[in-house]
């Protein structure tokens, strides 16, 4: 339990608001920007949903009070998606419809496969009323590649990672060296083709195959960015700063971090490989 909680404080940015708001300052005095989480995942009941709700158009407000440079993402089940389609809609509805007002952003974040279609079908129906609004892509899914020509189509904003869940061969490629592949593949799609990718990786290897990819195209290292979760690589994070590039960074918190970190863990052996070797990596 020690070990699983000194983990989970080396990514997660406190309990409160305000500790969350303290991290994304400094992290905006570097020069990086932030997208801020308020953990919560799997939501079963109403009550649950609703205050995840007050919580994020709470966080917004807070947002642009202070001033800092941060968006928001959040997970759909949070917002009741395992609880009525609908339901979990007009949530949405609300918070990007608040975001908009202070010219905001919110990215939907994606889960596991199946809640895949689900999530891209709201994502879809929100999209019609609000631009300020994104999406995750997951690259070691099969059906990434028609899902991200289908939201070039509409000019959505994509963030893509390599994905974190537990997925069945049937549906996602399980090789380290194939993920890596189809990863530059759907990036290079969303930079012939998109708006703005987000490239969320850790990956050394992913990180200069893209700057290599921009340099080689002449493409403006601000017209993508590169993004990371909170407490890992600091150093690469400052570095690509300093290079010129657009970085932001994913910061969750609140009080749900143990079961969150749990899960994650849980859910795939190579999380736990993931965390114990970036803590050390810089």
């Amino acid at each position: 339990m020690k070990l699983l909680t000194r983990m989970a404080k080396s990514f997660v940015a406190g309990e409160t608001i305000d500790e969350a708001l303290k991290a994304v300052n400094k992290l905006n005095q570097r020069g990086i920007l932030a997208t801020l989480d308020v953990l919560g995942e799997s939501v079963k009941v109403r009550e649950d949903s609703e205050k995840a709700v007050q919580d994020y158009l709470g966080l917004l407000d807070a947002i642009h009070r202070t001033g800092v440079k941060s968006h928001v993402s959040l997970k759909l089940t949070q917002m009741g998606l395992d609880i009525d389609d609908e339901y979990c809609y007009q949530n949405m509805d609300k918070i990007v419809g608040h975001a908009k007002e202070y010219n905001n952003f919110v990215r939907f974040d994606m889960e596991g496969s199946p809640h895949t279609q689900r999530t891209l079908d709201i994502f879809y129906r929100v999209r019609e009323r609000f631009d300020n609004v994104g999406i995750v892509i997951q690259a070691y899914l099969y059906r990434s590649e028609k899902d991200v020509q289908a939201l070039n189509r509409i000019k959505a904003k994509v963030r893509i990672c390599k994905g974190a869940y537990k997925e069945p061969k049937e549906i996602a490629i399980k090789k380290m060296k194939d993920i890596r592949e189809n990863f530059m593949k759907l990036t290079e799609i969303l930079f012939e083709d998109g708006v703005y990718p987000a490239v969320g990786t850790h990956d050394d290897i992913l990180i200069q195959a893209t700057k290599d990819y921009v340099a080689e195209r002449s493409i403006s290292k601000k017209d993508f960015e590169f993004q990371f979760l909170y407490g890992i690589r600091t150093k690469t994070q400052q570095q690509l700063a300093e290079e010129g590039y657009n970085v932001r960074i994913y910061v969750p918190f609140g009080t749900h971090w143990l079961p969150y970190t749990y899960r994650r863990f849980r859910e795939r052996k190579e999380n736990v490989f993931f965390v114990l070797k970036n803590l050390f990596k810089r």
